[in-house]
């Protein structure tokens, strides 16, 4: 019996692979490799997913070769006409997509973009009284007196950010990131009672500190926020409201979060990643209305290098995947599987950060197990399940050793799994977690970053997990074998 052909993809993979294995065979085992643990592992870390063949493959190809800075039309190099069509392509399904008046692209990460976003909006405030009485109306016109101006300026311009223990990012004004050397930050947190938002309290913050930029969004908050009233408190003292959409771009391109849910009606500026939810390729991007829209497309030379063309390429297609009506259906299993993984946690016992979740992740509280996150984390990826720990509210461990597991059901509602497999995963998880136990610190005491497992549990579970993979196959057109 003649062998069955290669799929169209198969041959695309294995060929690039036999480019790359005739120079460094070590790079082209270790793409394999990683192909072959991804099929392998129950990936739950809310952040990852799976990009489409055809996103991978608008990675690889000449346009990495090409340097375009500027914007579309007005580069800083000449021969960059295909540049511009991939990118306005990418502006195009993102405005389609989002319903945006204005998109910007280049971004290569979520801090990228959130640089570019406070730069944004920093320049657009330069017409302020005082400059505007020096005749100063341009980023581009401003003198050497001018900029030592407003440096000084923007060195006590302040930003209220949510917090990290309730769900916050670091972009969002901490010390550790740029941003909290830019800014005079302030957080906001969530009620220590329900771990949800608390709406009055924030806008009394913000009527005491008067900030300059707002920002809402969230990397580890498993439930909605309001952006009608976030945008009510941003005009009521005068600051700019920003969106950090990172987390659940896909939840809107998918038409999950409408209404005073969806970010982009209501904030004056929107930054995201094009990955997690929105399953394409690695980078980051700016939405924005039309008065920032100048300042947002002078991200390059600002705060970024050179564009990426073949990564917007990739973002061009992800887009036009992300206006289907498919990738609606599966955001909103997203959520589904989401809330199936809770249930499935709480029936056994499992403590979560707000009692559930309503949107893509889930938080759990892994002091109950007796353990730190750290040690979740660990045990959890010995028995073939990929998390990662993260902060919970009032954290006792802090940001490094952490009192959370994150969870989020993106990358697995890809593969095709629901809420039956969800509610199981949801046993495997209590199963792990049960079965582990502290470890002794090597100079007595327990440690909050080693752990023991027992390893009856770890196999059975890994064999469960395996055995569940095996009915979803993840990228099932390509043999690379």
């Amino acid at each position: 019996m003649a062998a069955e052909p290669y799929s169209t993809e198969s041959i695309a993979f294995r060929s690039a692979l036999d480019v790359i294995r005739g120079v460094e065979p070590r790079v082209a085992d270790a793409i394999s490799a990683e192909l072959a643990d991804q099929r392998e592992m129950l990936k739950l870390i809310a952040s990852e997913n799976y990009a489409s063949p055809a996103v991978l493959l608008a990675m690889g190809n000449w346009f990495s070769d090409k340097y375009a800075e500027g914007t579309i039309g007005r580069r800083f190099y000449a021969g960059c006409r295909n540049v511009d069509t991939v990118e306005a392509l990418a502006a195009e399904h993102a405005r389609n997509v989002f319903g945006a008046a204005h998109a910007y692209a280049q971004p290569h990460s979520g801090i990228d973009a959130n640089l570019v976003a406070f730069w944004a909006v920093l320049s657009q405030r330069v017409e302020t009284p005082g400059l505007a009485r020096a005749g100063v109306r341009q980023v581009n016109d401003l003198s050497e007196q001018d900029w030592a101006q407003l440096r000084a300026e923007f060195g006590n311009q302040r930003m209220l950010g949510m917090s990290l223990d309730a769900g916050g990012h670091l972009t969002h004004g901490f010390r550790p990131n740029i941003s909290g050397k830019m800014f005079d930050q302030r957080s906001y947190g969530t009620d220590p009672e329900t771990g949800l938002l608390d709406y009055e309290a924030l806008r009394a913050t913000a009527r005491e500190f008067r900030p300059l930029i707002i920002v809402a969004g969230y990397s580890a908050y498993p439930r909605l926020v309001n952006f009608r009233i976030m945008r009510e408190i941003a005009d009521e003292v005068g600051a700019t409201l920003m969106v950090d959409m990172a987390h659940f771009a896909g939840l809107v391109a998918g038409k999950v979060l409408t209404g005073d849910f969806d970010p982009v009606p209501h904030a004056n500026i929107v930054t995201t990643t094009t990955h997690k939810s929105l399953r394409g390729p690695r980078g980051g991007m700016v939405l924005c209305d039309d008065s920032l829209a100048e300042h947002v497309d002078r991200g390059c030379p600002m705060v970024l290098g050179g564009p990426l063309p073949h990564v917007m390429a990739a973002k061009a297609v992800a887009l036009a995947e992300a206006s289907r009506p498919e990738f609606g259906a599966y955001a909103h299993r997203i959520v589904d599987n989401a809330r199936a993984l809770a249930d499935g946690l709480l029936s056994r016992g499992a403590k979560l950060v707000t009692g559930g979740t309503d949107n893509h992740l889930v938080l759990i509280d892994v002091s109950g197990y007796g353990l730190t996150g750290r040690q979740a984390e660990a045990a959890l990826l010995d028995a073939g399940i990929v998390t990662n720990r993260n902060s919970v509210p009032q954290d006792p461990n802090g940001a490094w050793y952490t009192s959370g597991i994150r969870i989020g059901t993106p990358a697995l509602t890809t593969r095709g799994l629901g809420v039956q497999e969800m509610d199981e995963i949801g046993g495997l998880i209590h199963a792990v977690l049960s079965g582990t136990t502290a470890a002794a610190a090597p100079k007595g005491g327990l440690s909050k970053a080693h752990h023991v497992l027992d390893p009856a549990v770890a196999d059975q579970v890994a064999k469960r997990a395996s055995d569940l993979l095996a009915g979803f196959p993840l990228y099932p057109g390509i043999d690379l074998s």
